[in-house]
């Protein structure tokens, strides 16, 4: 089964590479109805993001081999593209730079660039626009290789589409992580209707983080009586953990309960559920009951936990 999958996943992939390369014109001969081949073209790109570079520096960008680059970058000065000089650091290395004319078939391959993309997506419905950016966007993500530094993010009260996400993004990550069946994203569900339809806005409240426009995280805190708070659907995507973000929503939920003078938060959640139990352990909670059971397609342990809000 799982063979299977992955020749299907194969053949996915090769069939988007087909679409894309023919959608963007890389079969054309010359890209952007230039004389530069797409190789030749990101090459001159590089060498136009920097006063001078170095063949290291465009081997180390593009991972290309050093034989080609040589080849193409010597016809390059042929044609009065580039020109190279001795580095006064290391005899060894040439320095590259871009001639004026360089620079002048670099801005036309740019222009062109531009202009083609701006028409592709002023084609597109807004919607459209913003799903064809994002799903880029986590390609990129999925497939550099680099770590990102990780860029600032928000907390945001949830919105339009967020009661979904977090139904579909928990379905999906206790699945991969746990084995969870679809009860338990059934649950998930079931609390967050419960939440909508009847709610107190100034006891109870639903978090969002979001990075760079793409959602992250969620967490929610309801009132289940007698001045007592529950946390309950803490989710960090996977990409993002080990950043402080699931500490950021915990305390989000503990100084809200602070402001709503509950006298302590409780929370449920699963033994095997290791990386939720450190976050919560750190933020101050203890476990104060244990419980065999079965659910989710799984024997488990459920637990309970509570942080006293006295000070």
């Amino acid at each position: 089964m799982a063979e299977n999958k992955l020749h299907e996943g194969v053949a996915e992939f090769r069939k988007f590479n087909r679409f894309y390369t023919k959608q963007i014109g890389l079969l054309t001969q010359g890209l952007l109805k230039t004389r530069f081949s797409l190789t030749q073209a990101r090459i001159l790109y590089e060498l136009a993001q920097r006063e001078q570079s170095t063949a290291s520096d465009i081997i180390s960008e593009l991972n290309i081999d050093p034989g080609y680059l040589s080849r193409m970058l010597s016809n390059f000065e042929k044609e009065g593209l580039i020109r190279k000089a001795r580095s006064t650091i290391d005899s060894r290395q040439r320095i590259l730079k871009l001639t004026s004319q360089g620079r002048k078939s670099f801005a036309v391959l740019n222009e062109r660039s531009s202009k083609e993309a701006e028409s592709l997506l002023l084609g597109l419905p807004e919607e459209d626009r913003h799903r064809l950016l994002q799903a880029m966007q986590t390609i990129e993500n999925i497939l550099e290789t680099e770590p990102k530094p990780l860029t600032s993010y928000l907390l945001r009260s949830y919105g339009s589409g967020d009661i979904g996400w977090i139904v579909h993004r928990h379905g999906v990550v206790y699945s991969e992580e746990y084995g969870f069946d679809e009860t338990f994203e059934a649950l998930v569900a079931e609390i967050l209707v419960k939440f909508i339809r009847k709610h107190d806005p100034k006891r109870e409240h639903i978090w969002i983080a979001e990075q760079d426009g793409e959602r992250i995280g969620s967490v929610m805190i309801v009132d289940v009586g007698d001045q007592v708070a529950q946390l309950r659907l803490l989710l960090v995507e996977p990409k993002a953990r080990g950043k402080g973000i699931g500490n950021r929503l915990i305390n989000e939920c503990i100084n809200f309960a602070r402001r709503n003078r509950y006298r302590k938060i409780k929370l449920w959640t699963q033994s095997i559920l290791l990386e939720a139990r450190h976050l919560y352990t750190k933020a101050g909670f203890e476990l104060v009951e244990e419980s065999p059971h079965k659910s989710f397609g799984h024997d488990l342990t459920a637990e309970f936990w509570e942080l006293s809000l006295h000070d």
